[in-house]
């Protein structure tokens, strides 16, 4: 039994989490200058087409499977593929047009958890009353830190906020409906049909609102490098470390993103947060960190759920 604990411990890859998570963080460095310069739609739409052309290889054998699959599958990757990656990505997208380079990336944290209270009500897993104890915290935190005067809301901060949420939501849905589908499908397909039903989505939003995808060549090198490190190398260092480490530690790993988020607001795009705003940065991060652990440590969870299902939570990241 020992040697089972000790095993484990050792393959723990809890770390590279946390450098998968610092990568997300440096989206910030190309996201934020390209929405300045093109609609979201369109920056999404080529970080996708780059991401559908290096997992082409696993695209075939993808749909077979889900071809294969039951209904919930096949409809859990439409709602990934359409919401998860291509709304999602364009609404977070689109709040560094309207906000600061920091609000958006640290909104996003709330996902973790809208993403166990979307599990209690998709997946019938039981939320306890101390899960309010982290949720009312984080909530009020989102509040200050999104904006720098918390009691003078303008419109424009207001709705870089609405948009860097609901992105979130939406990738709190991917992550409950991820877990739901990995029952029936590998990694490699989640991947590839999450990036792949995205492009189409993204192509056909673009023909229904008549957004122009065209984007300038000098866009070219920051669209590669936003597909290459905080897509497609973050999900594989992501996904490797989970095969090795308990969600609810992930999770916790997981807060290196908006760290290197505000670092890199600070020292790059030379921002800088309010006293209020460090204040939500804290009880946002507190109350994200809190959950973690009380979630590992606690002998009645916040959330009453199987250990598998447990380490299953953030399969569609």
């Amino acid at each position: 039994m020992l040697c089972g604990m000790t095993a484990r411990r050792a393959a723990d890859r809890t770390w590279l989490v946390a450098l998968a998570a610092s990568l997300w963080g440096l989206s910030a460095l190309w996201r934020g200058p390209l929405a300045k310069e093109y609609p979201a739609l369109a920056i999404v739409f080529w970080e996708h087409l780059v991401l559908v052309v290096l997992v082409s290889p696993w695209i075939v054998p993808a749909v077979r499977r889900v071809l294969a699959a039951s209904t919930r599958t096949k409809v859990s990757v439409l709602v990934i593929g359409a919401g998860s990656s291509a709304l999602a990505t364009t609404l977070f997208t689109a709040a560094f047009r309207l906000g600061d380079p920091i609000t958006p990336q640290v909104l996003q944290k709330l996902q973790p958890l809208i993403a166990i209270a979307l599990a209690a009500l998709v997946l019938g897993e039981r939320l306890r009353r101390s899960y309010a104890v982290f949720a009312l915290p984080a909530i009020l935190g989102a509040w200050l830190l999104a904006f720098a005067d918390p009691m003078g809301v303008s419109v424009s901060s207001a709705q870089a906020a609405a948009l860097a949420v609901g992105a979130a939501a939406l990738w709190a849905a991917g992550t409950v409906l991820g877990r739901a589908a990995s029952a029936e499908l590998r990694f490699s397909d989640l991947t590839a049909l999450r990036f792949t039903v995205g492009l189409v989505t993204l192509l056909a939003i673009s023909g229904v609102t008549s957004t122009p995808l065209a984007i300038g060549v000098d866009a070219a090198p920051r669209i590669l490098l936003l597909a290459l490190f905080p897509g497609l190398l973050a999900l594989v260092l992501y996904y490797r470390a989970l095969g090795h480490t308990p969600a609810s530690r992930a999770t916790l790993a997981e807060l290196a993103f908006p760290l290197t988020a505000a670092v890199v607001g600070i020292v790059a795009f030379d921002a800088s947060l309010t006293g209020s705003q460090w204040v939500g940065f804290a009880l946002v991060l507190a109350s994200v960190v809190g959950l973690a652990l009380h979630e590992q440590r606690s002998s009645r969870p916040s959330v009453a759920v199987p250990d598998d299902a447990r380490e299953a939570l953030t399969v569609a990241r």
